[in-house]
């Protein structure tokens, strides 16, 4: 099993867990848990709301589950090249966090409205691991495959 499986595989199983909580705890602070936002509590007081609150939650559960299926099918049935571009399309995807989710939950956090404060700095560097993992990974194999 080469560097790009094994980091899918660490990936996947990460994500697995954030889908559980998800679908099973969504207002626990573990993980990325949405009970991090104190609006969650708050939107327990308007029905409405709340019902919206949670569709979204399982919408992107949802949408988790699928991109961790199709990657789970890359694993068992992608070639070479198809990993290399996966890696390269999950590295692109994942830096988007940066570009509309990270200045909304600095702006939430500055503000008082996430708990534990300072949880926005905390997922950035997370998810910059991620990104690190997936680059220096695809740098590991492609410089190997290239010794070869």
């Amino acid at each position: 099993m080469h560097i790009l499986s094994i980091v899918i595989i660490i990936f996947v199983v990460l994500e697995i867990s954030n889908v559980y909580m998800l679908y099973f705890m969504p207002g626990t602070k573990l993980g990325n848990g949405v009970g991090v936002f104190n609006a969650y509590e708050k939107s327990k007081d308007y029905p409405e709301i709340h019902a919206l609150i949670k569709y979204l939650i399982n919408w992107i559960a949802g949408t988790k589950l699928i991109f961790i299926i199709l990657l789970i099918v890359i694993l068992c049935t992608g070639s070479n090249t198809t990993k290399i571009y996966s890696a390269v399309a999950l590295i692109l995807s994942i830096l988007s966090f940066f570009w509309r989710l990270y200045p909304a939950i600095k702006n939430l956090d500055m503000s008082g409205q996430i708990t534990p404060k300072g949880y926005s700095k905390t997922l950035a560097i997370m998810i910059a691991g991620f990104i690190v993992m997936f680059a220096l990974a695809l740098a590991f194999h492609l410089g190997f495959n290239n010794l070869n």
